[in-house]
């Protein structure tokens, strides 16, 4: 089943000669339960792609449609909801509320809906996370490894449409960088998650299903490395 289309997305920065092609007319698809990563070099596009399909960016022109519905075709209010519902964003820096303990900023996307907390889901995710110890504890009180779990939690809470995750290994060493790309496989293969990691690690990238490659603004490579 197809949850994600991209059409003809093009963004542009700037106008006349000092304009700047972030993407040129990038289109593909994705269906549930995919793992894929979009890998390309420093400046390529693949950031501005991501926060464009996350509902944070708009593009200049061009369709996201999630789950058949146009997500910019929405006002301000409905798209505040999607980004809510439907999208999971993992970030590098973590992005954790520091007053709130583990529990508090996992649940945070919900209680920001005014939606009642899943307690049954909410301890399935703490146990797989491995944070069944540290439900209570603030961000200043868990390692790297621990904060991202948390952020990967948070994101994949409410069973989005998409769980977008911008080289979310990349602030970590390798062993929790390891630990980190297990659960999201994890929650991928046992919960048929849709997955789209953002990085420029090759390595990283053939631990997915499907590889998208951007060079430029453009879409160079969309290939399958297994099913």
């Amino acid at each position: 089943m197809e949850i994600l289309r991209v059409e003809n997305v093009s963004k542009i920065y700037g106008t006349g000669e000092t304009a700047v092609h972030a993407l040129n007319n990038i289109s593909f698809s994705v269906h549930k339960g995919e793992f894929i990563s979009i890998i390309g070099p420093s400046g390529s596009g693949k950031s501005t792609l991501m926060h464009i399909l996350g509902g944070v960016d708009t593009p200049t022109s061009g369709k996201v449609f999630v789950e058949n519905v146009d997500v910019y075709g929405q006002n301000q209010t409905k798209l505040a909801i999607f980004r809510r519902r439907q999208i999971g964003l993992i970030y590098q820096f973590y992005n954790l509320i520091p007053v709130l303990d583990v529990e508090e900023n996992i649940t945070l996307p919900i209680l920001l809906d005014s939606r009642k907390v899943n307690q049954k889901r909410l301890d399935e995710v703490i146990h797989t996370l491995g944070l069944d110890q540290r439900r209570s504890h603030l961000p200043n009180q868990l390692s790297g490894g621990q904060q991202q779990r948390v952020s990967i939690g948070r994101a994949i809470i409410s069973n989005p449409a998409l769980v977008l995750a911008d080289e979310p290994t990349g602030n970590l060493d390798s062993r929790n960088g390891n630990e980190i790309l297990e659960l999201l496989k994890i929650s991928n293969k046992i919960h048929n998650q849709t997955i789209i990691v953002i990085t420029h690690d090759e390595s990283i990238a053939l631990q997915s299903d499907r590889i998208i490659a951007i060079e430029d603004g453009r879409l160079v490579k969309d290939e399958v490395i297994r099913r």
